[in-house]
């Protein structure tokens, strides 16, 4: 029988980290399903606090806090700093005596497609891990806020992507993984009931958003969370904003509408009904048309 926590030198080792924080759903359910297979080694590394939408942020000036969290078959920890902080930090040897064979950041609630890649720390996890070579993927979930969800669908999206990292870990055993991306794994609102993994491309879907002044003395007045941004209904949950005093403005986000990509990228497969893989590089070219247009440019800059 396995001892909880025990390491077993037979099996792989994977490191979960998120952007959530280490008490979301997505992550407790991703873990539960890892460590209920009986297959892995599981190392948890994660934000102490919701972190959504801080993109590639890092901690720099001082020391991070990290504490020993109780997680039912697993060695886990939470990190007062950042996704790309939890990540680095659990890969260092300085918190774990191994570095994970794959490192996987979520699942978060919320899909993480188009543009929004920059904006999440979710995505962010798995680059930084990527940054230092270890294999990685991020994993998101289009969870619908309200309505007739559950967590108990996280487990279900947990379990969907089973196939896909025992996939990954086999490549890696045999050292046939390509080391040159990630991948950014989203799934979709009806996992349950999905039409399959489908390869794609990220595409230039984005929630647009605005601002809105407000004043200081709107009690319980709001601010838009970024984790709750859906592209199709606009539905936003909100948080409170704390009072201010008279000499400063006030401002909160809202959402003015949404650039939809309707190419055969990740945002229009995922509303399809398919789990959409997507590798990830680090580096950001242009297209070949701003390419074309700037080698003509700047020549004749003065």
């Amino acid at each position: 029988m396995d001892v909880p926590g025990a390491i077993a030198a037979d099996r792989p080792t994977v490191m979960v980290t998120n952007d959530d924080g280490i008490d979301a759903p997505g992550l407790r359910s991703l873990v539960h399903v890892l460590v209920s297979s009986g297959r892995y080694n599981v190392q948890v590394c994660a934000p102490d606090s919701e972190k959504s939408a801080v993109s590639h942020s890092i901690t720099w000036q001082h020391p991070l806090a990290a504490r020993r969290v109780d997680i039912e078959g697993a060695t886990a920890f939470a990190v007062a700093g950042t996704p790309a902080d939890s990540a680095s930090l659990g890969i260092s040897k300085a918190l774990f005596p191994s570095v994970a064979d794959l490192v996987i950041s979520g699942i978060n609630m919320g899909s993480n497609c188009g543009y929004h890649v920059v904006y999440s720390g979710t995505v962010a996890g798995a680059r930084e891990a990527f940054f230092h070579g270890v294999p990685s993927i991020s994993l998101s979930y289009d969870w619908v806020f309200g309505g007739i969800r559950s967590e108990q669908d996280f487990t279900l999206a947990a379990e969907a992507c089973l196939p896909i990292i025992g996939s990954i870990l086999s490549e890696i055993k045999k050292s046939s993984y390509p080391r040159d991306c990630f991948l950014n794994i989203d799934l979709p609102t009806d996992v349950a009931n999905h039409k399959g993994y489908k390869l794609t491309k990220q595409g230039r879907s984005i929630i647009q958003m605005g601002w809105r002044q407000v004043t200081s003395d709107m009690h319980g007045g709001k601010m838009l969370s970024t984790m709750t941004m859906d592209m199709d209904s606009l539905v936003s949950t909100e948080a409170d904003v704390s009072s201010m005093s008279q000499e400063h403005l006030l401002f909160k986000r809202e959402v003015r509408g949404a650039q939809v990509d309707d190419d055969a990228t990740d945002h229009r497969f995922l509303k399809e009904g398919f789990i959409t893989v997507t590798p990830l590089g680090a580096l950001s070219p242009a297209n070949v048309e701003c390419e074309a247009f700037f080698k003509d440019w700047l020549p004749n800059v003065a």
